[in-house]
């Protein structure tokens, strides 16, 4: 395994980590497609971790939660060294990432989730400081719930290859999944976005419903109809006024969340590297 590390040019000190998960079905994807947008969030005063996983359908679900467990293990392992502050951790995901990203808050604040799973919870619940989910799937009931028969087709094709069941929607095993289903009120303080033309958009809606229903306010960058209509992904398509909106909601979620104050948010480029996970 390994993972790139983007630190903030200027500072000596340890920064908050933001681990972000990248997307792609499950099936494809990889962290140097956002190197940066990774490049963007450093220069702010944060470090960020971008580990690879293990991809559907040679590797199944929760393989990947098993090996983000182990990426953070290792970045709170080698805190000092890599000028870390292991109190100060914010998830974050897209697409699927958002997925895996969600899970990992779950497992790490909903008791006896990690039992059904089969992963231990990889942190402290009080480090985990806060969650950023764009457009990501959340709810398996919902894999039908799509404005066209390409959508769905492409959706349990996804989910087929990783979860390894054809009848993935009727295999108990598979329940924990939709985590919509496993929330309570010890889940993070969570940033949910999705365009409004997402064919992934009722997940996020009913993510946020739930959070709701446990007591707590997530965050949420919802989009009204508009012309153009925004698509899957619209937050990384910075030459639009939405996926500006998104940068600025996320920043500053982070300063809030993180602590962060004027002083220690920066100026400038990440600086990148590469690292090898034992």
């Amino acid at each position: 395994m390994l993972l790139d590390l983007i630190r903030p040019k200027e500072s000596s000190d340890p920064t908050p980590l933001v681990l972000w998960i990248h997307g792609g079905a499950f099936v494809g994807g990889s962290k140097e497609e956002l190197s940066g947008y990774f490049q963007m969030i450093a220069a702010q005063g944060y470090t960020v971790a971008a580990p690879r996983y293990s991809l559907a359908p040679k590797h199944h679900y929760p393989t990947p939660l098993r090996q983000i467990g182990e990426a953070l293990a290792f970045l709170e392992g080698n805190a000092a060294r890599l000028r870390l502050d292991p109190d100060r951790i914010v998830i974050a995901g897209d697409s699927a990432g958002a997925h895996i990203a969600a899970q990992i808050a779950t497992l790490v604040s909903t008791p006896g989730y990690s039992r059904l799973v089969g992963v231990p919870a990889p942190l402290d619940r009080q480090r985990l400081l806060g969650l950023i989910l764009a457009c990501g799937p959340y709810d398996l009931s919902l894999a039908d719930d799509t404005d066209t028969p390409a959508d769905a087709v492409l959706i349990k094709t996804s989910l087929w290859a990783y979860s390894g069941k054809r009848k993935f929607m009727d295999e108990v095993s598979l329940a924990p999944w939709s985590i919509t289903n496993y929330l309570t009120p010890g889940f993070p303080p969570t940033l949910i976005t999705v365009g409004n033309a997402d064919p992934l958009r009722a997940h996020s809606e009913r993510l946020a419903e739930a959070l709701s229903k446990v007591g707590l306010e997530p965050e949420t960058v919802f989009w009204p109809d508009m012309d153009p209509p925004l698509g899957h992904e619209y937050q990384f398509l910075l030459d639009t006024e939405p996926a500006q909106v998104f940068l600025g909601r996320m920043l500053a979620f982070l300063a809030e969340k993180t602590g962060a104050t004027d002083a220690q948010l920066l100026s400038g480029t990440g600086e990148g590297e590469e690292q090898d996970l034992p």
